[in-house]
């Protein structure tokens, strides 16, 4: 559960240990695995142009391209099994990300707070030690679901391609009995990336934004661990 810390109330120098180095490890190694697979994802839907003279067959850029896409796939995909493994033994910040609390109607008014505190319609914030409720609510839907929706998605395209008899079409097959053909997959596997790059613009803006005007760390945190306070009458 977050810690709700009321301005005026803590030290300056009031630090809490709350993202344990698995939680650090796999933020920054999905992070650049997300930024991998937008980009290399990006070319494979609008293939470059041309790339060069001479023969087709003398060139790679696209195999390449394909290459560091599936390559953080697996990395992508390894990485949230190993995130899911730590929510289950690390603390209880670990937990954030895979649901939200629903069932406590605290929850939602601290939720449309921070909403109204990032429209800018609240003057004084309030400080937490994990997620706020806003932040948890679109972790859990742009992270965890948006995640497990990216690796059913792409899984299965890649099995197609494999072919019959191989693990990710055995395993991800099903997926093509939501969607109509492979071209609607496609394009919902895409819109999937663009979902992440919004929410990506959108993460690097709030925690800017907290870091400054929350006075409490959340940059640092994801490196140190800590989350630093300060009163806000500093």
């Amino acid at each position: 559960m977050n810690m709700d810390v009321k301005p005026g109330t803590i030290d300056p120098s009031t630090s809490v240990y709350v993202y344990e180095l698995p939680v650090r490890l796999w933020h920054w190694i999905n992070a650049l695995s997300i930024v991998v697979l937008a980009v290399s994802g990006y070319f494979i839907g609008n293939p470059l142009p041309s790339v060069g003279g001479g023969e087709a067959s003398d060139h790679f850029v696209m195999g390449y391209i394909r290459f560091a896409h599936f390559t953080a796939a697996y990395v992508f995909a390894i990485g949230f099994l190993g995130r899911l493994y730590w929510a289950v033994v690390g603390n209880h910040h670990s937990r954030q990300i895979l649901f939200i609390p629903f069932w406590r109607a605290d929850y939602w008014s601290e939720l449309f707070f921070e909403f109204r505190w990032y429209l800018f319609m609240e003057k004084e914030p309030k400080k937490y030690v994990g997620h706020n409720p806003l932040a948890q609510f679109f972790m859990f839907f742009c992270i965890t679901l948006m995640t497990l929706f990216m690796i059913g998605t792409g899984f299965a395209l890649y099995g197609e391609g494999m072919g019959i008899g191989s693990w990710q079409a055995t395993l991800f097959g099903w997926v093509y009995d939501i969607f109509p053909n492979t071209l609607s997959l496609h394009a919902w596997h895409r819109m999937g990336m663009w979902v992440f790059v919004v929410f990506v613009i959108v993460h690097v803006y709030a925690a800017i934004r907290e870091d400054i005007m929350s006075r409490q760390s959340l940059i640092s945190t994801m490196i140190s661990g800590d989350r630093m306070f300060k009163d806000n009458r500093d």
